[in-house]
Formats: C-alpha cells, sequence, structure tokens
C-alpha cells in the first residue's frame, strides 16, 4: 500500500483538478459533510453523507461511508472517519442507536478517511485492522498525513492525527469472527482489492456486508486502481460476489447501499479493462497507444471517468498485464 505508486501522484492531482478542486477546496470538504443514518435491519445501521444518493446517482465524489452492528452485548463501527468532526458525527449516530459499549472499530483500509478517526475512540474500544494496513500505518503515517493534507485541505483535522493501530489483526487471507450477543460478525480478507489490507465486514443475519473503497459507490461509479494489481483486484471482487447471497445488500465505500447485483458493473468494467488492455499488448502498443485505444465509451456516465479510467486504470492495467 504505496502512495507513491509510479503513476498515483500524478493522476491524484489531477483527479482534484477534474473535480473542479484545489488543494483548498477539495472534492469532498471534512469540515462541511453532514452524516445521516439508514436502518437496514434490526440493530445494522449504515451511515453515509447526507448528500451522497444525489452524488451517486450522477456519478459524483460523496464522502466516506460508515455504519454500526449493535448486539445484546456492544456494538461494533465500521469505519472511523477523516477527521474528529467526523468521527464525533457518527460516535453520536452511535450514541443515537444504543447505550451499550462501543467495543470494536474496524478499519476496511488504512486510507485516512476510513482510519484516521481511531485516535478519538473510547478506551475501551478495540481497533481491527489487516496486519497490513497496521504494518503501513506504523511506517508510513507522516507520509500520508502530508498527502491527505495536499489532496484534501489544510485545516481539515488531518494536522492533529495521531497514530492509534489495531489491536486485533486480521493476517493477509485470514477471517475473524466477532461475537456481539446475538450478531456474529465475519471481517473477512477476500485477497488484494484496492489496498494490500482490505477488510469486508459481514454480518449473515442482515445479509449486509460493509466493502469500503475496492466498491467505491453505485453505478455508475468504477473501481480506482490505485495501488495497481488488476488482476488480484478482479479476482477478489468476483470472490466477494460469489460469497454473497442474491438478496444481500452492500454498504460501499463513498456511497449509499446497493444490491449484490450492483457489483457485476464493477466486474464488468475490469472485466472489459483486462482484455482490451491483453489485447493493446498483443498488438505490442506502447502505454500511450493503449490508453488512445481503450477509451470504453459506455462508462463515461462516471463524473471522474476523464481521469481514473485513462490515468489510473488502463496504466495500471498496463503494467499488471505487461509483467505477466
Amino acid at each position: 500500500m504505496n502512495y507513491e505508486h509510479p503513476w498515483r501522484a500524478t493522476v491524484l492531482a489531477a483527479f482534484f483538478v477534474a473535480g473542479g478542486a484545489l488543494a483548498a477546496e477539495p472534492v469532498w470538504d471534512g469540515n462541511k459533510v453532514q452524516m445521516v443514518e439508514e436502518k437496514l435491519a434490526p440493530g445494522i445501521n449504515a451511515y453515509y453523507p447526507r448528500d451522497a444518493r444525489e452524488l451517486n446517482a450522477k456519478g459524483g465524489a460523496a464522502a466516506t461511508s460508515s455504519g454500526l452492528i449493535v448486539g445484546t452485548r456492544g456494538a461494533l463501527l465500521v469505519d472511523t472517519m477523516l477527521n474528529k468532526r467526523l468521527n464525533a458525527q457518527v460516535l453520536a449516530l452511535a450514541r443515537k442507536d444504543t447505550s451499550l459499549p462501543l467495543l470494536y472499530a474496524v478499519n476496511t483500509s488504512a486510507h485516512g478517511d476510513h482510519s484516521y478517526g481511531n485516535m478519538y475512540l473510547p478506551a475501551v474500544t478495540r481497533v481491527i485492522q489487516s496486519a497490513n494496513t497496521r504494518d503501513y500505518v506504523n511506517a508510513h503515517l507522516a507520509d500520508d498525513k502530508a498527502f491527505m493534507i495536499k489532496n484534501f485541505g489544510a485545516g481539515r483535522g488531518i494536522e492533529q492525527i495521531n497514530a492509534r493501530t489495531g489491536d486485533v489483526l486480521v493476517p493477509p487471507g485470514g477471517k475473524l469472527s466477532i461475537d456481539l450477543g446475538g450478531k456474529t460478525v465475519e471481517i473477512i480478507d477476500f485477497g488484494f482489492a484496492q489496498t494490500g489490507g482490505d477488510l469486508f465486514v459481514w454480518e449473515s443475519q442482515s445479509k449486509v456486508m460493509w466493502a469500503g473503497n475496492p466498491i467505491i459507490a453505485s453505478k455508475p461509479a468504477l473501481p480506482w486502481l490505485l495501488d495497481g494489481h488488476l488482476v488480484e483486484t478482479l479476482a477478489t471482487l468476483r470472490k466477494v460476489y460469489e460469497f454473497l447471497p442474491p438478496d444481500a445488500k452492500v454498504v460501499p465505500g463513498h456511497g449509499i447501499p446497493i444490491g449484490r447485483e450492483e457489483l457485476r458493473w464493477h466486474i464488468d468494467y475490469l472485466t472489459e479493462v483486462q482484455k482490451q488492455v491483453q489485447a493493446a499488448i498483443d498488438q505490442k502498443l506502447t502505454l500511450e497507444q493503449t490508453v488512445a485505444q481503450v477509451k470504453m465509451p459506455e462508462y463515461r456516465g462516471y463524473m471522474l471517468f476523464d481521469w481514473v479510467h485513462p490515468s489510473l486504470n488502463v496504466p495500471a492495467a498496463y503494467q499488471d498485464l505487461s509483467s505477466r
């Protein structure tokens, strides 16, 4: 999970320009986002930005989603948000939903908007992370904060962040079961998805999964191959799809809950990227020629298509497939 991936810094800078934002005016502002909740089942609550439904529908960029699972013993929070302000909002929603203690908080990845709020959790709350996420944060927090300040803006509460890493670690490819009393939560590493430390949170009674950034949002949003690994990412998303029952609900990393079949959009997109980029490699095209050839206009409904597809995903696929 390296923020200095060969093309990552360039394309993420392009992201903020393409989105009509500068470092002082990010695509979504951690000082302005308002979180709301949606009750998906008894004791199962999704938290997401108030404007997420509208933004998702038109392919815009919404802020981070979260959620709460409540059993008879206590509760588990999924993702702790970017800063103290947003963390306080989800903790207030959690207190409204239950008076039981917040026993656990899961970080679906090391990304700051999913994990920086760890330091503001109650002392009794045990943080669950991928072992890879813990190692990444311990080694790279200062660089990560500088990256986040540059792209999400100064004065958004990022400067104050100190590391609070996992008390409970999920090994690569591993699974952890948490008994909250009447609800058993499975925290699963299905494999490389967007980073080397992605965790999926599954509650089988309600058939609800939190997917984090591997599923950004509903159609027309597209996957971001931030750290490359097209082939592994596609295999992981197929595993997740096969794992889920037909009537499952999925809370994506930046949007409102969706159905299992909506994952097909993301899988079909990456499948087509793989097919077309491999064809270009077989024709011995350069990266620049491949980007020009692999246009895929049927996916242009995503507002960020003009940077995520030609500047990020096609180059990532080209590098991954060329190395095989």
